[in-house]
């Protein structure tokens, strides 16, 4: 008996951003389209007191904090859009602002919604650590506390949860410190 392979044909981002305008949000795994779904309003809250305290720190120490829906092109089979990308004052110019990113955060942000947190966790925190992206934030809004992750030697081996009366920082955004209570204001 014959051995048969079947293969899917990847996908790449310009066959995506060909695609028309619908609305959707996409993303690429390996040429593997996955769509991504609209968020609740408990997410958008607690990602824009994110970005605005992230928006306060780059206007004072440069670099560049932009929210999504936003594309970082891995290559043309890895493309995802995390809720928030940070790339600091030395590493700003990988930003050219009439063209895609094609290079990877400093800092890459997702808030967790109950739809897309076993993806975050699991296959996009992969992504980001085989790309070299520094530090992966996980923002939780349900439980109101915001996961850290570090990359040291390749592999997120660092991880520092913080809960809603605690305080967070950055090793890559010197002087930022945030309370994690902002970030929750309901």
């Amino acid at each position: 008996m014959a051995l048969v392979l079947s293969t899917r044909r990847k996908i790449t981002y310009r066959e995506v951003a060909s695609w028309p305008d619908d609305g959707r949000r996409y993303e690429l795994y390996d040429g593997e389209v996955s769509e991504v779904p609209a968020p609740l309003p408990r997410h958008q809250l607690a990602m824009l007191e994110l970005q605005a305290s992230l928006r306060d720190y780059v206007k004072s120490h440069g670099g560049l904090a932009i929210v999504s829906p936003i594309d970082i092109v891995f290559n043309e089979t890895n493309v995802l859009q995390p809720d928030i990308v940070v790339f600091t004052a030395a590493r700003r110019h990988h930003v050219h602002l009439d063209q895609p990113i094609q290079a990877p955060p400093d800092v890459a942000v997702e808030v967790l919604s109950p739809s897309t947190a076993a993806n975050d966790r699991g296959r996009k925190l992969r992504m980001f650590e085989r790309f070299g992206v520094t530090e992966y934030w996980m923002l939780d809004p349900v439980a109101e506390q915001i996961e850290v992750r570090r990359l040291v030697g390749g592999r997120y081996a660092a991880k520092t949860v913080t809960g809603r009366d605690g305080r967070f920082d950055s090793a890559v955004l010197p002087d930022f410190a945030c309370d994690v209570s902002r970030l929750f204001p309901w």
